[in-house]
């Protein structure tokens, strides 16, 4: 029996979310939102998505302020217009397949902020070409040739936090079932983590206990008011010298933890303009299973995880609980279905697909008796 297609427990205050497979869908920014506001052309990714055979799908990086936005086009959570219209898009998405468990990505850019979208170039936007002034850890900037952020000072970290805890009370009036904090990629939870970013000399800076402190501070207070899954997604290294390691991150796990969460997503860098990363088919899987070890949590792999045998393994030899997709499932909208006929496993699908498949996958859709009458 395929374990990638085995069904898994996520805890959650409320009682376990079960998964009826391994495979989730990682977020991933689509930079068509109107002042943070969900378009048709969310309604459309995420119905896909949603069909997709995968056991969750992740709505994106989805910002808790107007400033947190990695871009002017960045998907928001911050009052009732953005949560009208995302409640709307995804109250549709959801009517066509119900089935499948949802996600959403809470996150804050921090000094990455205020970026132009990646088909533009990505660079650090000005207020005088649509951008603002970004915030951070410490004034220092992402790149040296951007301009710098303002560091936060105490207010301005109440306010941080205030922001995250007030969208996680607007996705749970969605019934959205699960939330990951964005602890990755050089966002401003990651940037308080790394001793690359994170300059302060006050409680928030220096040693590890020190950077751990506002990200754990975030995620305790979001723990007091959602009741759903909660998770973080996390860089495990900086992948530069002197940055965050594989150690600190598995630590830091182990402190999440004991704070109530219920899974961590490892990826890695992000943080450093300099980073110098070696990529090789599943080259983050170790330190998910770094992490997964010391901590004990259900551990999310992602990253170049691109056919179902190398999928299959990850989560047999238990390096990782879950395989999270994101290009591989742009690429290829029914690779879980692919993997599914590969591997022998069933996956849930809309009625409408019933007919679709080849003789030699027919078995793999559940509750498709009489399909081809």
């Amino acid at each position: 029996m395929s374990t990638l297609f085995s069904a898994f427990d996520l805890p959650s205050p409320k009682g376990p979310l079960t998964l009826a497979n391994r495979v989730v869908i990682a977020p991933m920014c689509q930079y068509s939102a109107k002042n943070g506001n969900a378009t048709d052309w969310h309604l459309m990714h995420w119905g896909n998505l949603l069909n997709s055979g995968a056991a969750m799908m992740t709505i994106e990086a989805t910002a808790v302020s107007a400033e947190g936005r990695i871009t002017p086009d960045c998907l928001g959570l911050w009052d009732e217009t953005t949560e009208q219209a995302l409640a709307s898009q995804l109250k549709k998405a959801r009517a066509l397949a119900p089935h499948t468990p949802v996600c959403i990505q809470l996150g804050h850019a921090g000094r990455k902020a205020s970026s132009a979208v990646p088909w533009l170039g990505g660079k650090l936007l000005t207020p005088e070409s649509g951008g603002w002034q970004t915030l951070a850890p410490s004034a220092v900037p992402h790149n040296p040739n951007e301009h710098a952020p303002v560091a936060l000072d105490a207010a301005g970290l109440e306010k941080v936090k205030s922001d995250f805890v007030a969208a996680a009370l607007r996705t749970q009036n969605m019934g959205i079932e699960a939330i990951e904090l964005h602890g990755a990629h050089g966002y401003l939870l990651h940037q308080f983590l790394s001793p690359l970013s994170n300059h302060r000399t006050d409680a928030y800076g220096g040693s590890l206990e020190a950077r751990m402190r506002f990200p754990l501070e975030v995620f305790k207070e979001v723990r007091q008011v959602y009741q759903g899954v909660l998770g973080i997604r996390i860089s495990a290294t900086d992948w530069s010298p002197d940055g965050l390691t594989g150690e600190e991150s598995a630590e830091f796990a182990v402190r999440l933890k004991d704070i109530g969460a219920n899974f961590i997503h490892v990826s890695t860098g992000g943080v450093d303009h300099a980073q110098k990363i070696t990529l090789t088919p599943g080259y983050q899987v170790p330190f998910a299973k770094q992490v997964k070890d010391k901590s004990g949590l259900p551990t999310t792999a992602v990253g170049l995880i691109t056919n179902a045998q190398q999928a299959e393994d990850i989560v047999a030899r238990g390096d990782a609980d879950l395989i999270a997709l994101a290009r591989a499932v742009l690429f290829n909208p029914r690779w879980v279905w692919s993997a599914a006929a590969e591997l022998g496993g069933h996956v849930q699908s809309s009625r409408q697909y019933w007919r679709c498949l080849p003789r030699e996958a027919a078995h793999i859709f559940e509750s498709s008796t009489n399909a081809q009458r």
